[in-house]
């Protein structure tokens, strides 16, 4: 009977985590980032939007208890097993996984500081600078980075007006890139 309710329980909580990501990556794979923005629709890119909408997500969440923080850190756990995933389905060895999964993680949470950082003081030049040297480092000057920093700062404001009991129970919705 115990099995029953907790596996009952334990299926719910995976149709959340699983909604919730969905979401989350879908945000991260809008066109327009890759068509108009200039992201590189390449693993690093995808990596790097999809870092940025874990970061908004986790951003909105923080400073929640109960089970929003545990949604919270499902979610982050889900994001790296991902991440692990497609280090694997682009060939990395067992051994690099480890090594590779490091450096992923240091990445993300360096990026992570620096965005919140700059949305706390409600900076949008601090915003898209830091965008800019994560997500096209390549380039020395990306026109984009603005585009890109207004749209981080409405979705921040957009997640912050989202009830937290609508989050928890699975919807998490993202602002449309490139429609104001």
């Amino acid at each position: 009977m115990f099995q029953r309710l907790f596996g009952r329980e334990r299926h719910a909580n995976r149709a959340i985590t699983e909604a919730l990501y969905a979401q989350i990556v879908a945000a991260a794979r809008q066109t327009v980032f890759y068509s108009d923005w200039n992201v590189p629709d390449t693993p690093l890119g995808r990596f790097e939007m999809l870092s940025l909408h874990m970061f908004l997500f986790q951003h909105r969440l923080r400073g929640e208890g109960g089970a929003a923080a545990e949604i919270a850190q499902v979610l982050i756990d889900e994001f790296f097993l991902d991440v692990e995933h497609s280090l694997r389905e682009l060939g990395i060895s067992d051994v690099g996984v480890p090594k590779r999964m490091k450096k992923l993680a240091r990445m993300f949470y360096g990026r992570t500081a620096a965005y919140d950082h700059a949305l706390r003081d409600d900076d949008r030049v601090a915003l898209a600078a830091a965008l800019a040297r994560n997500v096209r480092p390549d380039v020395g000057e990306w026109p984009e980075a603005p585009l890109l920093a207004s749209y981080v700062s409405e979705a921040s404001r957009q997640l912050a007006m989202q009830p937290t009991e609508s989050i928890v129970a699975g919807t998490v919705a993202f602002p449309v890139a490139g429609a104001a």
